[in-house]
């Protein structure tokens, strides 16, 4: 697999985050966790702090991330710990999950990161990979700033501002936000959060 820009950015990021030790939870992992159990699907984990975290809580996991560095780092942590997550190298780009083989599927930025024609595709077959009764947890960006020098040129999606709850329509929401965040040279970046359960 050719890693895009935006996951040779990451490979870096994550390489300085090791070794600095910076592994918390980010808020929209935080609000994730509690709605997870059962087989959980963690579609571009990074390094894994929320594949760690729902393990811990009781979950099997498999974590996916096109970064050859999280995989590995994440891969060492679940051995070492002896938690029950697999973690592959994958292009999830074009990644066809088992439909409704999952409990709870998670993609916390990701799906940003990809052409508009790939990331609304990869957002159905995630959908369609939750059980009935199951849930699905989707962050995406949906106002750009700095994160635009991470994306190669034409392989980016911002979201509508309603785009990802009309998305979820005929299930059931257990949480939407958005939310802003201040961003260097006067900017700031805004996300949308969807926490639903499959009918």
């Amino acid at each position: 697999m050719e890693p895009t820009a935006s996951v040779r950015f990451f490979d870096t990021q994550f390489e300085r985050q090791l070794r600095a030790g910076e592994l918390p939870l980010n808020p929209f992992e935080q609000a994730t966790l509690p709605f997870l159990g059962g087989h959980v699907l963690d579609s571009g984990c990074g390094l894994g702090n929320l594949a760690v975290a729902a393990a811990q809580q009781g979950c099997t996991v498999l974590a996916l991330d096109g970064s050859a560095a999280a995989i590995a780092h994440l891969q060492a942590l679940a051995k070492a710990r002896g938690l029950p997550i697999t973690a592959e190298q994958a292009d999830l780009r074009d990644h066809l999950p088992t439909p409704r083989g999952f409990d709870a599927v998670v993609s916390i930025g990701l799906l940003m990161f990809f052409a508009c024609t790939d990331a609304r595709r990869q957002l159905a077959r995630l959908q369609a990979a939750v059980r009935p009764g199951g849930v699905a947890a989707i962050n995406v960006l949906i106002e750009g700033t700095t994160y635009m020098d991470m994306f190669d040129p034409s392989q980016h999606c911002l979201f509508g501002r309603d785009e990802l709850p009309r998305a979820f329509g005929g299930w059931t929401l257990l949480h939407a936000a958005e939310q802003t965040f201040d961003a260097p040279r006067g900017l700031r970046k805004c996300f949308s959060t969807v926490i639903a359960r499959r009918g």
